[in-house]
């Protein structure tokens, strides 16, 4: 199978992230990365999401060109994702809508640990129309910017442990595509179990594809 994740945002080395972390994931099967070079640096709060929209549908031509059997929307907010899925040739799911399945499945009921206070809204409304309202405890915003994440630095990586400590959730997801990379460091300087949607997009991927 050949699953195409595409990068709403800019930043390069997240798309190289995302796609190290879901080949992981799927051995045997083949894992192409895409970076929309024409949106912003990082995907934050609703504005930033309704330009990349058009964008991403501007990429499925080329994407059932290589054959692609399905495709991962690769930003938490899950942008463009119905739009994308009416329009595709093949499956189309977000790292959100993978995570709070896998969630759901795990746990039960979890929380979100994600980036800025602007994205919440996003988040929130992604969780109740996607059915998971009852199952979801909240939405903590870190304050930690998406490219912040990203580096991973000793300080973001104490503070997105601490907020996930305090979540108060038996399990907790991971609301950035860029915490993928971190999820083990995470977890041992949590303690709390995580869910991390790249990871959960690329098996969910696979299975639809199939």
């Amino acid at each position: 199978m050949r699953i195409l994740y595409i990068n709403p945002n800019s930043t390069a080395a997240m798309t190289d992230s995302m796609v190290a972390v879901a080949q992981s994931e799927i051995p045997g099967h083949e894992v192409l990365g895409w970076t929309n070079a024409d949106g912003p640096p990082a995907i934050q709060g609703p504005e930033d999401g309704a330009v990349v929209v058009p964008q991403l549908l501007a990429l499925l031509p080329a994407a059932a060109e290589t054959g692609a059997d399905a495709i991962v929307i690769g930003c938490f907010d899950d942008t463009g994702l119905d739009e994308m899925r009416a329009a595709a040739h093949c499956p189309v799911l977000g790292v959100g809508q993978a995570a709070y399945h896998m969630a759901a499945l795990r746990a039960g009921r979890f929380a979100v640990v994600t980036t800025l206070a602007v994205s919440v809204p996003v988040i929130e409304g992604n969780i109740r129309d996607q059915g998971f309202g009852a199952a979801c405890l909240g939405v903590i915003a870190s304050g930690i910017p998406v490219l912040e994440v990203e580096d991973g630095s000793a300080e973001v990586l104490e503070r997105l442990a601490d907020c996930a400590r305090g979540a108060g959730a038996p399990a907790v997801v991971l609301g950035c595509a860029g915490m993928a990379q971190h999820k083990a460091a995470l977890e041992s300087l949590s303690g709390v179990p995580l869910v991390d949607g790249v990871a959960a997009s690329a098996r969910l991927a696979l299975a639809l594809a199939g």
